[in-house]
């Protein structure tokens, strides 16, 4: 039986961090994921967990030090948004390339400029191909349910890559919601001890961590990258299925929320869901046919299953909470479309870039692009695939 609490999703990630007790967390202050190590340095000083605490002067030296700690053979966590990730992106392609299987708290917020503080997911996007694994939740309790089964993803074998979990900055990492807790020593079980088979400080093998990689190795170790990351897939999977025998919650590489007779429907990330959902909802009150497709699995992409899941349609609307500045669509859209085309499945989509810098997005608002759906159903004709909801001076 679970430990029924109520937390903010910035209480709940530091909960689980805690739950886990990572040899290393080192960590920067960076609104709005600064809650996570506050909360977490003081399981440390009341002697809650043994972890070495290392406050670093910067988001770049914090990477360092994960990196350092994992590189010598101990389990490292951390956490941080936005421009404090942006800080990291030299290190970030660096301890995924390392095969170091480091987790991160990412609360997702607008990276500069001009300056912002609030949620959009343009820092995620800024690394969706370095190299990380990277996890999206929807609520406080995905985000923890999501970081207990992190270490079991990262540190497996056949993937050795790092994770990050990210979710809506305030929207969820400062709002309060019901969660329930997995007993402590449930998660000590579940998440296992970290058993690496090659790091620096094992005298009996002496290795060299990031030597220079020239032409005659690099290709083929980017190679060996890109495949950990396609054998992520079957692991979170495998994972997700222990979890679920668990706790009684299942997990997969989406969310698919009425989709199964739907004729319309969103492809969205994160909190976004839940609005998406309640429009769902009064929508087919009005006998509409709409769904909802709510990805969680964003590297590794999985693109055969999501267009298996949106073939039936008759349109679709992918969401896009970040511009790529492109002139082409967003990130999600872009692998949306791609992998329905490679897989042979030809459903009129379109994209909505919304709710940049934090901007509310309404359930009306959504039932806008659905009523648009409903239009582009009946006419089987898209005039502009590029669109934004909620931009002022927009109709």
């Amino acid at each position: 039986m679970g430990i029924r609490e109520r937390l903010s999703g910035n209480e709940a990630a530091a909960t689980a961090m805690k739950q886990i007790n990572p040899d290393v967390v080192a960590a920067f202050p960076i609104t709005p994921s600064t809650e996570i190590p506050q909360y977490f340095s003081t399981f440390v000083s009341n002697g809650v967990v043994d972890t070495e605490f290392v406050a670093v002067e910067s988001e770049h030296s914090a990477m360092s030090a994960c990196i350092g700690a994992e590189a010598a053979g101990a389990r490292a966590m951390t956490a941080t948004s936005a421009n404090g990730l942006s800080l990291m992106w030299e290190m970030i392609y660096i301890a995924s390339s390392l095969r170091l299987p480091i987790v991160m708290s990412l609360v997702n917020r607008a990276v500069s400029g001009p300056l912002n503080i609030h949620c959009d997911h343009s820092d995620a996007m800024g690394v969706r191909d370095s190299g990380w694994i990277q996890l999206f939740s929807e609520t406080n309790q995905e985000a923890y349910d999501n970081l207990i089964m992190a270490h079991r993803i990262a540190e497996n074998k056949d993937v050795l890559l790092p994770l990050m979990v990210c979710q809506d900055g305030f929207i969820t990492s400062h709002s309060i919601e019901n969660i329930e807790l997995i007993e402590d020593e449930k998660v000590k079980e579940f998440v296992g001890k970290y058993k690496p088979e090659h790091y620096l400080l094992n005298k009996q093998e002496p290795i060299a961590i990031g030597p220079l990689d020239v032409q005659t190795y690099l290709f083929e170790h980017k190679a060996q990258q890109a495949k950990a990351m396609e054998a992520a897939k079957k692991v979170i999977l495998e994972v997700a299925e222990d979890f679920e025998k668990l706790t009684g919650r299942k997990y997969g590489f989406f969310e698919e929320y009425k989709l199964e007779d739907a004729e319309i429907a969103i492809v969205c990330m994160n909190s976004t869901a839940g609005t998406a959902k309640a429009t769902v909802n009064r929508l087919r009150e009005q006998g509409i046919k709409a769904g909802l497709l709510k990805v969680r699995v964003f590297r590794p992409f999985p693109a055969k299953e999501i267009a298996e899941a949106l073939k039936n349609l008759k349109a679709v609307a992918v969401l896009d909470k970040a511009d790529s500045l492109n002139a082409a669509g967003g990130a999600l859209f872009e692998d949306i479309t791609s992998g329905m085309f490679v897989n042979n499945v030809q459903v009129p989509t379109v994209n909505y870039v919304y709710g940049i810098g934090g901007r509310d997005t309404t359930v009306e608002e959504l039932e806008k692009v659905y009523k648009d759906l409903l239009e582009i159903k009946e006419s089987g004709k898209i005039e502009n695939p590029y669109r934004y909801l909620g931009l002022r001076g927009e109709n």
